[in-house]
C-alpha cells in the first residue's frame, strides 16, 4: 500500500513540474492561412493584429516568396510615412522568424514598390504575459519546492520498496 502511495505521489509532482515548470510561446502567421502578401484593403493587417495577444517571448513567422516581399522593421513615423529613414531591420528572404524579445510597439511594412502604402503592413502592441513572467522566475519556487518533493518520493519509492 504504501509503495503505491509513494508511487502515485511521485507521478503527481513530475505532472505538475511539467506543467508549470516551462512556458508556452505563441508563433503568429501574420496573416493567418494567407501569409505576408498585398492585401485586398488596407486594414486587413490591422484587423488580424487586433484578435491577437503579443507577448515577449512570441514569434511572428512570416509567409513570403523572396524577391516579391519583404520585411522591415522601422520607427513609428516611418511606418505612418512608409518611408525609410530609420530602418531598425529588414528580411529579404522567406518565411521569415522574428522572436519578439522587447515590450511596446513595433511597426512592420514590406518595403517593395507601393506595397506599404497598399496596406502591407503590421503594427502591434507586445506585451510582458505571464509567460514571459514565468521564463524570467517569477514563478519559481513552487516548480522546485514541488520537483523536490517527487525527486525524494521517488527515491524512497525506489530505495526502500
Amino acid at each position: 500500500m504504501v509503495k503505491e502511495i509513494l508511487l502515485v505521489l511521485a507521478a503527481i509532482s513530475c505532472l505538475l513540474v511539467g506543467s508549470t515548470a516551462q512556458p508556452s510561446h505563441v508563433v503568429h502567421i501574420v496573416g493567418g492561412a494567407k501569409g505576408w502578401f498585398t492585401p485586398p484593403n488596407t486594414t486587413f493587417y490591422d484587423e488580424w493584429a487586433t484578435k491577437k495577444n503579443f507577448t515577449v517571448g512570441d514569434k511572428l513567422m512570416f509567409l513570403f516568396h523572396s524577391s516579391v516581399y519583404n520585411i522591415m522593421q522601422v520607427t513609428k513615423e516611418d511606418f505612418d510615412n512608409c518611408s525609410d529613414r530609420q530602418v531598425m531591420n529588414r528580411w529579404i528572404i522567406g518565411p521569415a522568424f522574428i522572436n519578439l524579445t522587447q515590450p511596446g510597439m513595433h511597426y512592420y511594412y514590406d518595403g517593395i514598390g507601393l506595397h506599404c502604402e497598399a496596406g502591407q503592413k503590421l503594427k502591434i502592441n507586445v506585451t510582458v504575459g505571464t509567460h514571459a513572467m514565468a521564463a524570467s522566475g517569477a514563478h519559481v519556487t513552487t516548480p522546485k519546492l514541488i520537483g523536490l518533493f517527487g525527486l525524494f518520493t521517488y527515491l524512497a519509492y525506489s530505495l526502500f520498496m
